[in-house]
């Protein structure tokens, strides 16, 4: 990974260019480091907040998030988010997410991983960002796999509601025009 200086900044919401959020020590509070496509920046909040402070941006709850994967897809312990659906932005954990090791990963940017020695995994991004996570391969590839699940099992729920609105509108647009025709004779 390049060399580059960290900003610090107040306000940070996850957006499409967000990698990863990881904690870091600053003094001795916990920050947070935000990886983005093109830059990194340092958040006084720790990750949890600017997940927390996310789904408030999006329209939705942390909790509501949490309790809307455990009804998708049965997950209830280390459990991926939605951050936001429409922009395909959902992160995973690789840790319990009150614990002050836990990294937030955004699932869509992750390009390949591989184990390392030392209970490790080496992530590469899309952006070939290359990062050393604090998690086994065998967990961050669990925590891949329940965040697909999540997205597959959302976004077929949401090309179904698509569907049946749009034979709703359909047929009713097509009774109308009945209507209207038989109304002419």
């Amino acid at each position: 990974m390049k060399n580059r200086t960290s900003q610090l900044i107040e306000e940070y919401e996850i957006n499409p260019n967000t990698l990863m959020i990881k904690p870091i020590e600053y003094g001795s509070k916990i920050y947070s480091l935000i990886y983005e496509l093109d830059e990194e920046t340092i958040s006084p909040f720790k990750p949890l907040d600017i997940i927390k402070k996310s789904c408030r941006f999006f329209g939705a709850s942390y909790e509501g998030r949490k309790e809307g994967t455990r009804q998708l897809t049965g997950v209830t312990h280390k459990a991926p988010i939605t951050i936001d659906p429409t922009n395909f932005i959902y992160f995973f954990p690789t840790a319990s997410a009150n614990n002050s090791s836990c990294i937030w990963i955004s699932y869509e940017h992750v390009f390949h991983h591989q184990p390392m020695d030392g209970g490790m995994t080496e992530v590469v991004f899309k952006n070939r960002q290359l990062h050393s996570i604090e998690v086994s391969h065998n967990i961050f590839q669990n925590q891949l796999l329940r965040t697909a699940l999540l997205k597959t099992t959302l976004n077929s729920r949401i090309e179904e509601s698509e569907r049946k609105a749009i034979y709703f509108f359909k047929g009713k647009r097509a009774d109308k025009v009945s209507e209207s025709i038989q109304s002419l004779k």
